[in-house]
């Protein structure tokens, strides 16, 4: 295996992408991809040297190029208009630092902290459907779900289009591998104009009637401050949906398929449910939900020891940092009472994920809930050999994850 292995479209690479990873890092720590012109960094101290220097590596460009947005224009103007104008994701100073401050007294610590019981309720409603005995995929019936739910609740719009929201999100997150492999945009582009023109519905009825909710929040400190426009405020909240939704999806998912395939961590943290918290941050460290984030370069600068010029791409391997033997001992290992703070999966420096708290508390609740005493999990017949991973070459998680379940004794009914 060489770097040139490395082709993150691959369905190989998506299956395990961490041995190209350990190439890379050790043989070409600054690797030119010419399929997606874009320069990888996946040693840990240089993801976190580009992530945390917005000065030197913008957020504003895109991986795709001006004649790929040109050459869909046609067939799908909402994506491509949806994809220029990016979000707070794709914010530079100051414009940044204004966004994320008004965003920020919506999205409050509290806000997240006060969502708690509703989660642990709608993690048992979804859990106590689960067979006692017998088969079913997690992803479905818990992991995406969940999160679609709760962030539903906490932008005041209705759960019981969930399904389309999962299906808005897929589109969304399908939409730049879409232009930059060559697919056809028309496919995804009802997708983004549905979510669109749903959002902007309930952004009218928030102006007219403000109620307990998120987008009321929004709307209610950006007039004040003459920040936010009704386009701003679709933009963060399709931001929400989607990664709200597949931050957590694929943790969860990411996280059951570790456990699993390490049944001595699993015994240990039914065991010790107080490992729980811990165990969702080495989840996070040791199969990344979101293994990779682009930059834009301002001026020339070096990464260990290769010049990288001004107006080129860089692309930061989260995945590949997350599991650098010069910051994790024994990285390649999963344990769930590993110290594995520092981890990037949530980005860093002023892109920090705004949604960490959320994504995480979601993620212990419904782990608490799953491990209760009265079944055990396990792969379902062939399923840990073959696990289909998202087809997007920066989003990580299992499509499916088919578990069976076995009653040991008594199941809790749902409070």
């Amino acid at each position: 295996m060489q770097a040139s292995d490395f082709n993150p479209f691959s369905p190989t690479v998506r299956a395990n992408p961490y041995p190209y990873y350990e190439v890379l890092r050790e043989t070409a720590p600054v690797y030119w991809n010419e399929q997606l012109r874009v320069h990888l960094v996946s040693r840990f101290e240089d993801v976190l040297f580009v992530t945390k220097s917005p000065a030197l590596f913008s957020s504003k460009r895109s991986l795709v190029r001006e004649e790929q947005y040109a050459a869909a224009e046609t067939v799908a103007p909402v994506l491509v208009g949806t994809l220029r104008r990016g979000s707070m994701l794709t914010a530079d100073p100051p414009i940044h630092t204004r966004l994320r401050n008004l965003v920020s007294r919506a999205f409050t610590p509290r806000r997240v902290a006060d969502m708690e019981p509703f989660i642990r309720r709608l993690s048992r409603e979804l859990i106590s459907q689960l067979p006692e005995s017998g088969e079913f995929d997690l992803m479905k019936e818990l992991a995406e779900p969940l999160p679609i739910i709760v962030i539903a609740e906490m932008l005041g719009v209705e759960p019981a289009r969930r399904l389309d929201f999962k299906r808005w999100s897929d589109d969304t997150v399908a939409s730049t591998t879409v232009l930059l492999n060559g697919g056809d945009p028309a496919l995804v582009e009802p997708g983004i104009r549905e979510m669109r023109d749903y959002l902007e519905g309930v952004i009218a009825a928030r102006r007219k009637e403000p109620r307990d909710d998120l987008i009321s929040a929004l709307l209610e400190n950006g007039e004040k401050e003459g920040v936010l426009t009704a386009e701003t405020v679709v933009d963060f909240c399709r931001l929400l949906l989607v990664a709200g939704n597949e931050t957590t999806t694929n943790l969860l998912g990411n996280g059951m398929r570790a456990l699993l395939s390490n049944p001595e961590q699993l015994e240990r943290l039914t065991a010790e449910p107080a490992l729980i918290p811990n165990a969702v941050e080495e989840m996070l460290r040791y199969d990344s939900p979101v293994q990779a984030v682009s930059r834009y370069v301002l001026q020339d600068v070096e990464i260990a020891g290769t010049r990288i010029p001004a107006g080129s791409n860089v692309m930061t391997l989260l995945g590949s940092a997350n599991r650098d033997p010069r910051k994790y001992t024994d990285p390649e290992r999963f344990d769930v009472t590993r110290n594995a703070q520092g981890m990037v999966s949530f980005g860093h420096g002023i892109h920090f994920c705004l949604g960490a708290p959320l994504a995480r508390l979601e993620a212990k609740v419904a782990l608490e809930e799953l491990l209760e005493p009265g079944r055990r999990f396990s792969f379902a017949p062939g399923q840990r050999e073959r696990v289909e991973i998202t087809n997007h070459f920066s989003i990580r998680g299992p499509k499916a994850l088919r578990l069976r379940a076995e009653a040991t004794g008594p199941v809790r009914a749902t409070a």
